[in-house]
């Protein structure tokens, strides 16, 4: 009954509020993420399968935006909106002004028609995401309908971050190419244009390298997974790699919902998968097999010998072959130094190299790697662990462990992926009350933490210049389905999306109504979500 009375009281309050104006007679407009600012009228706009999307600017790729909005319309109106390069007095407009930002844009919508004005084709693409948050939230239940009627609004939108990302783990659990491209339709609807994609670690190698079939062979199965936080073995083996060709189909799929993927290589920890298809990698060179269970494993590259190098090497030139995105992800992360420090050839190499300890040894595995990466015309990304024992001014960081953190990454000169634990890691519990929640990593994060999220917090404009972004990440240890996956996001990909976006102010209440409406959304579309936004006390 709270749930319902609460849901009822939202629904009504978005009519009254729209972004601070009140009306005496408003539509529910309830959008995610909020505008920077908006206006909304009182008459409405009623589309019809004959009104037409006129494309007038000379950018092939705004028909993206025009494919998005018929792939949505067409059930519902009965057929797809024609398209036409002439402007049409009646209809969806959408051109292009060089002095717009990039990813922003104007929409206006008249009883005679709409008008999308953008800095590029992303930003019109952003605009039809927003013009389908307009229309009804039961919309794709409507099929057959014939019409439908948006609300006259005035909007004028940009991010507050150029770089938004979500991270999805598939190594600790495989998930197919049809279930990716639903996550990056998913991420397209929220705003979010970049895909962090975890593909390497202990547990499992997921994407195809020519040069070394051992790696799919062999390093991505596991005969089964330890049930929970025990050690105890479910008994099912775990598989599943992407080809070159199924990665080309994906990265394809993304870009035309402008979103860049950016790959993950682990190095030099999190390696088993990789040791187990070649044990010569590694510092003893024998006994590896892909990890069945979860945590750290002290088994790592062998920074000592060369033909480590030549294997990432040749592993990165086909993964930067396959990814057209300027960074590449290295990880760093977690890395023991037990085997190092037991090596004959990694000692060897600390003495020639002149470094002090086994961090400084991670250092120059690091940089030597970058300075392959960037050979190639792009740059690196990694955790925070490549802050420790010297960091090129080159790399970029990816801070999990907060602002202090992030403001000493920047106070070296180095550029900043914020993706703070307390409010970015959705693998996280959302309830305390764990009996009744899905097995999470032992951590709580509620929705109104994750809302709570504020990247310019702490930083002067000056900082901010060398924060490409944010992140939010998903790691897989206990999520094995996407079913699961889902119920882990949504809602919390609300809010970080919210975040990420809006430079509006922040208003938990006005966000939980906001987020009642997009549950209906997901109703239709069948998304699965965690309803803990309505469970507060």
């Amino acid at each position: 009954m709270k749930k319902l009375l609460t849901t009822i009281f939202c629904l009504l309050l978005i009519t009254s509020l729209q972004a601070g104006n009140t009306l005496k007679r408003t539509p529910s407009v309830a959008i995610i993420p909020q505008p920077v600012r908006m206006t909304v009228g009182d008459e409405v706009f009623t589309l019809r399968a004959a009104t037409p999307i006129c494309l007038i600017a000379e950018a092939s790729e705004l028909v993206y935006a025009a494919e998005l909005l018929n792939r949505t319309l067409a059930p519902v109106l009965g057929g797809e909106l024609p398209i036409s390069n002439v402007r049409r007095e009646k209809g969806i407009l959408l051109s292009l002004s060089p002095a717009m930002r990039p990813e922003a844009y104007e929409l206006k919508v008249a009883p005679r028609g709409v008008t999308v004005t953008a800095g590029s084709p992303a930003g019109a693409f952003y605009a039809c995401q927003t013009l389908l948050q307009l229309c009804p939230a039961d919309l794709t239940a409507a099929a057959g309908a014939g019409a439908v009627q948006i609300p006259c609004v005035e909007i004028e939108d940009a991010p507050a971050f150029d770089l938004r990302g979500m991270m999805l783990d598939v190594a600790r659990h495989f998930f197919t190419v049809g279930e990716v491209k639903e996550l990056l339709d998913l991420l397209a609807m929220h705003k979010i244009n970049t895909f962090h994609w975890h593909l390497t670690d202990d547990q499992g190698w997921r994407i195809e390298i020519k040069k070394y079939p051992e790696l799919t062979r062999t390093g991505s199965y596991r005969p089964y997974t330890t049930v929970k936080r025990t050690l105890t073995p479910d008994n099912t083996p775990h598989a599943g790699y992407y080809t070159r060709d199924e990665v080309r189909e994906i990265v394809t799929y993304a870009a035309r919902r402008f979103i860049t993927i950016i790959p993950e290589i682990e190095v030099p920890g999190h390696a088993m998968a990789a040791l187990a298809s070649y044990p010569w990698l590694g510092c003893k060179g024998e006994g590896y097999a892909v990890w069945c269970r979860w945590g750290i494993s002290k088994d790592v590259y062998c920074a000592g010998k060369e033909t480590t190098f030549e294997f990432l090497e040749e592993v990165l030139d086909e993964v930067m072959d396959l990814f057209p995105s300027e960074y590449i992800h290295i990880g760093g992360d977690e890395c023991p130094k037990d085997r190092w420090k037991e090596c004959p050839q990694c000692q060897a190499r600390m003495k020639a190299e002149g470094l002090a300890d086994e961090k400084e040894l991670q250092s120059y595995t690091m940089r030597r790697v970058e300075r392959f990466v960037r050979s190639r015309g792009r740059k690196i990304i990694g955790w925070d662990e490549i802050y420790e024992g010297g960091l090129s001014n080159t790399a970029t960081v990816m801070s999990r462990y907060g602002n202090q953190r992030t403001g000493e990454v920047i106070a070296r000169g180095n550029t900043v992926i914020m993706c703070p634990a307390q409010h970015c890691y959705f693998d996280y519990y959302q309830d305390d009350d764990y009996d009744r929640e899905p097995v999470a990593h032992r951590s709580l994060l509620p929705i109104e933490q994750a809302y709570q999220l504020n990247p310019r917090e702490d930083f002067t404009e000056s900082q901010l210049k060398q924060i490409l972004g944010v992140e939010c990440n998903l790691w897989t240890e206990y999520v094995p389905d996407f079913s699961h996956a889902q119920y882990m996001l949504l809602p919390r990909l609300d809010a970080f999306s919210d975040a990420a976006w809006s430079l509006a102010p922040r208003d938990y209440e006005n966000f939980r109504c906001r987020v009642a409406v997009m549950f209906k959304r997901y109703d239709t579309m069948g998304y699965r979500y965690a309803t803990h936004i309505f469970q507060q006390q």
